[in-house]
């Protein structure tokens, strides 16, 4: 009881005391760097609790199966979603290319090269060269590639899924690969993008592209591009070419049953092109009518009719393999490297906009075939090259290496180096008119000697008068130009002819005068057109612009002018060298009143024969010749017959321009300053009229043309003399004279100079050159060439 009470006795209540008072230690500044005491969160304190709570629960099931599977189960599922979700971030970033581009591309390493008009003159590797639109392709062709390649290509957006499975449902039933799952959209992507292995990584990213195109183009768009693109086996691509190839026709007058051969060759074009497997290439056709007949692209009735026609092929050549104007477009390929980089040349695609017109093209072509045929048979030579260039910019207009391309390739116009002969004194005279001479400055035409070097006329004649130099040039007179040269100096002429165009080397030696340095068609012709324009060079050239496959240029042919020539000077020479085809050497070259100016060249033995001359809108060169050096029996007249054969086609819708006024001589000053040559050693000779028997006569003045005759007559009853490139050797002909060594010449030898015109002061009379004169600093002169016979 008592227990109970003191079970129920509350206990005694505690006296609260008050407070005591705590004092605070003082507060100090903690010590940099020391950390200072916190107090944990109570939040924090939770969560840590909560959580080791958590792991206390998790650690009580570790000796339970399930969970170590459903654990296992979470991670793969985890990591597989990681590892797709990375290769979808693989797969997108390595699309960097724009879908775009599918509307330009062109395959690697691939070139095509145009005339100015646009004609294509050459395509370089697996090129398209006839490219259509959509509108232009018959509906048979478009039934025949959906039905045999993308049954649901209206439908789908890239990827066929349906197709896919029914794909590999026919290839698991065949036994092998009888039908392909992609579709026309990823052919394109394949096509544009991608290569031809064959992985699961390429497919995933063909698929991907596929869809990029769809969201990006029309389903026309996309059409139109794969038809283009699509190789078609035996070297087409796309279905312009390939109906070329197999059917020599365009493509909308393709059949349905050609258009289903097509169609057939695209999942295996080496085993399905009717080239190479007719057997095959029918076989996958009849598939392909059957597929259309399926889709309800043709009736019951054509596809009986279809199947039972035979596979009638008229193969011909891709046209991406013809060459026109292989000469230039040879010569442009090897000018590309200055211009663009091999890397951008391999990555294709690249567009060559030349100078060439491709109608003046034609008509070269023709004129040096008729010079090899028709005039190279019988005088002995075998080939021919021309060259046209516009002087107001320097492009060229045409070219032509020689005449037998298939056979070889070696370009007489860049190529071949030879000597120009006495199309060489235009730039002798050229810097004799710039340094102050006047054209009817005279020299003496008579057998001429200098340090031991002869130049001899052609036919070893000489008038023994006084001779100016417009008569010298127009009657090609050498012992003129060599006199001529020495009283310049080869010096200034080297300049001069550098300046207007000539690039090769050319040494100071008197045979300078006379050619005896070889050069190319090419620079001699853009040499000769610094005249038509007034003393002003453009550097020849044949590249307009070049593009990429966006048609981006890359590059723009902007060449400068250069002053070559003082205006009076290049008018003076024109006016010169229109006399040269007035009543000249170069009279075959004449175009009716047109004004035309130019000169003839004829090297040692008629080894080459030249012409180079010009109107105010084009100039042209012409060379005629062998390969092997070997001598001919032809003239030069030939060569300005061959040129006014071409010229004659150019000019027809050209109009007729003047060239500028011949400039006041009275008073003239010289552009540059001649530097007179000195000889040990020059003086003349006295010669008697030859000695021919009619027999050599005739022989040596059998003409070759018709106004060739009518020149040579005319020349006879005037004595004036044909041409005769540098020579100094014993003379080996039949004809004898007699010389004797005279300085002065004597009044009986010398004939008066011709009168100037009233308004002209007379020019000085060269006098023999006394032997006593200082040679210092003098480039010693040249070996003596061979006598030409001619």
């Amino acid at each position: 009881m008592a227990d109970k009470l003191d079970n129920n006795v509350q206990p005694p209540q505690e006296t609260l005391e008050p407070p005591k008072t705590v004092e605070k230690p003082p507060r100090r500044r903690p010590r940099k760097g020391l950390k200072l005491n916190f107090t944990v969160p109570p939040q924090l304190t939770t969560f840590s609790q909560q959580t080791i709570t958590s792991l206390k629960k998790v650690a009580s099931v570790r000796h339970y199966p399930k969970f170590w599977l459903l654990f296992g189960m979470g991670v793969g599922v985890t990591s597989s979603a990681l590892i797709l979700g990375y290769s979808v971030y693989e797969l997108e970033t390595s699309i960097t290319d724009s879908v775009e581009d599918a509307l330009v591309y062109a395959r690697p390493d691939t070139l095509t090269i145009k005339a100015a008009d646009g004609e294509v003159l050459r395509e370089i590797g697996p090129v398209t060269h006839e490219k259509i639109k959509i509108w232009q392709i018959p509906e048979p062709v478009i039934h025949a590639f959906i039905a045999s390649e993308d049954s649901r290509f209206e439908s789908h957006r890239g990827v066929d899924i349906q197709g896919i499975i029914r794909a590999a449902f026919s290839n698991f039933q065949a036994g092998e690969v009888v039908e392909g799952g992609s579709t026309i959209t990823q052919q394109l992507a394949r096509i544009v993008f991608l290569s031809q292995e064959r992985n699961f990584n390429r497919k995933l990213k063909e698929m991907r592209l596929a869809q990029k195109i769809e969201d990006n183009l029309t389903k026309e768009q996309i059409l139109e591009r794969y038809l283009n693109l699509v190789y078609l086996g035996s070297g087409a691509y796309g279905i312009a070419d390939a109906s070329w190839v197999y059917f020599s026709k365009p493509v909308k007058q393709l059949t349905v049953t050609e258009a289903a051969t097509l169609a057939g060759i695209v999942p295996a074009p080496s085993i399905y092109s009717p080239l190479e497997n007719k057997k095959a290439a029918t076989e996958r056709r009849n598939i392909v009518l059957q597929r259309m007949a399926k889709e309800g692209f043709i009736k019951p009735i054509e596809l009986e009719t279809a199947l039972a026609s035979p596979l009638n092929l008229k193969p011909n050549q891709p046209k991406r393999l013809e060459k026109k104007a292989p000469y230039f477009t040879d010569y442009i390929q090897k000018e590309l490297s200055q211009y663009v980089s091999q890397d951008t040349l391999k990555a294709g695609g690249i567009v060559v906009e030349t100078t060439l017109n491709s109608q003046w093209q034609k008509a070269a072509e023709t004129a040096i075939d008729t010079a090899v045929n028709n005039y190279g048979r019988w005088q002995g030579y075998k080939q021919a090259a021309l060259t046209a260039i516009d002087p107001r910019n320097g492009q060229i207009k045409a070219m032509v290496g020689g005449n037998d391309y298939q056979n070889n390739q070696y370009n007489r116009v860049t190529q071949a180096q030879r000597q120009p002969g006495s199309t060489f004194k235009m730039f002798v005279y050229s810097t004799a008119i710039a340094a102050g001479f006047s054209p009817y400055r005279s020299y003496l035409n008579a057998p001429y000697i200098v340090d031991g070097y002869q130049p001899e006329n052609y036919g070893d004649h000489y008038s023994g008068a006084q001779v100016s130099l417009e008569q010298a040039i127009a009657s090609s007179l050498n012992v003129v130009a060599v006199q001529t040269l020495v009283d310049v100096g080869w010096n200034p002429i080297i300049k001069v002819a550098h300046k207007m165009g000539i690039e090769s080397p050319l040494k100071p030696t008197y045979s300078l005068a006379l050619g005896a340095w070889e050069v190319n068609l090419l620079e001699l012709t853009s040499s000769y057109g610094t005249l038509a324009e007034q003393g002003t060079h453009y550097k020849s050239h044949g590249i307009n612009r070049i593009l990429d496959r966006h048609g981006k240029v890359l590059y723009q042919a902007q060449f400068k002018p250069e002053p070559a020539l003082d205006a009076d000077t290049s008018s003076i020479m024109t006016w010169m060298l229109q006399g040269v085809v007035k009543a000249g050497t170069g009279s075959s070259a004449q175009l009716g009143t047109r004004p035309v100016a130019g000169k003839t060249g004829t090297s040692d033995k008629a080894r080459d024969l030249w012409f180079v001359g010009y109107i105010p809108q084009l100039v042209a060169g012409v060379w005629l010749g062998n390969d092997n050096n070997q001598p001919t029996s032809g003239a030069s007249s030939t060569s300005a017959t061959v040129w006014r054969l071409f010229m004659e086609e150019t000019v027809k819708n050209m109009t007729v321009e003047s060239f500028p006024e011949l400039p006041r001589l009275n008073g003239r000053k010289g552009s540059l300053k001649a530097e007179p040559i000195k000889p040990k050693k020059a003086y003349y000779q006295v010669v008697k009229p030859p000695e021919t028997t009619s027999e050599t006569q005739q022989t040596q003045e059998q003409p070759t043309t018709r106004q060739e005759r009518r020149y040579r007559r005319r020349y006879r009853r005037t004595q004036v003399n044909q041409e005769s490139p540098q020579t100094s050797a014993p003379s080996t002909s039949t004809r004898r004279r007699r010389r004797t060594t005279y300085s002065p010449p004597s009044a009986a030898a010398v004939a008066p100079a011709p009168q100037a015109p009233q308004n002209v002061a007379p020019a000085p009379v060269s006098q023999p050159v006394p032997s006593s004169v200082n040679t210092d600093g003098v480039a010693p002169p040249a070996p003596p060439a061979a006598r030409k016979e001619e």
